[in-house]
């Protein structure tokens, strides 16, 4: 798990934006149907942003993650993973998520991705971007080989290299992603080691994929939270990162 449920993003709300946000359930091209939600500007925008959680799925940390995009202009919806195992009905904090993420598959996550990418189409977003924390992180960089035409991914704190189940991960697929790539790191993850970040950040050069790989020197996993205030300044580098990232490729 990334964050506490009482954690949110280290970002500040614009006020008096206009923004609107609703519950969606989205279909995947399996049939699934999951749990999704969406923010948008009260302006139309060309460019959408699917929000990837960490492992226990749709939550509030997310659904306000969505809102700040929009502020800033972008059409944002988070994706929830779980729907083929849990339906898509509000789930209180005992939610049991463990047995739900073991039972997910990489086809699965990328069918669901998908539907949010069409939605966001559907919607007249000419550019899509993945955004991804811990799992999600992993995720987003994966969708850059799954067909989905993004912009680019971008990973908080993805794990890079093979899954524990030995499944190979960006690092082992760098050649198959067809988007630039924002990776943003914690320097002092005990699960994701430095040299895990840099054997990613040279597997993509290898690769000629158009990369910016950023370790924070003594920030851990899930640093990107407000409660983490002795890591403030980390975290207003790596959202202003995300920010110039998307301003590059839309």
């Amino acid at each position: 798990m990334c964050f506490d449920l009482d954690s949110s993003p280290p970002i500040a709300r614009i006020s008096g934006a206009a923004v609107s946000h609703d519950d969606l359930v989205l279909e995947a091209r399996d049939g699934n149907r999951l749990a999704a939600f969406a923010a948008i500007s009260a302006e139309a925008s060309r460019t959408g942003i699917v929000i990837l959680p960490d492992i226990r799925g749709l939550y509030r940390f997310y659904e306000e993650l969505a809102l700040r995009f929009a502020e800033r202009g972008y059409a944002a919806i988070a994706i929830d993973y779980f729907g083929r195992t849990a339906g898509v009905s509000k789930r209180d904090d005992d939610f049991e998520y463990m047995p739900h993420v073991e039972r997910t598959t990489q086809e699965g996550i990328q069918a669901d991705i998908g539907a949010a990418v069409a939605h966001l189409r559907d919607a007249g977003c000419r550019t899509i971007f993945t955004v991804g924390f811990c799992f999600g992180g992993r995720n987003s960089w994966l969708a850059a080989a799954s067909g989905h035409g993004l912009a680019g991914a971008i990973g908080f704190y993805g794990r890079p290299g093979r899954g524990r189940d030995g499944a190979p991960g960006p690092t082992q697929r760098a050649g198959e992603l067809a988007a630039p790539i924002l990776a943003l790191m914690g320097g002092d993850d005990p699960g994701i080691p430095v040299d895990e970040v840099e054997a990613f950040d040279s597997a993509l050069s290898s690769a000629g994929i158009e990369h910016e790989v950023v370790i924070y020197p003594g920030a851990p996993h899930s640093f990107f939270d407000r409660k983490f205030e002795e890591f403030a300044g980390e975290s207003e580098d790596a959202w202003n990162r995300v920010l110039a990232f998307l301003e590059r490729y839309s």
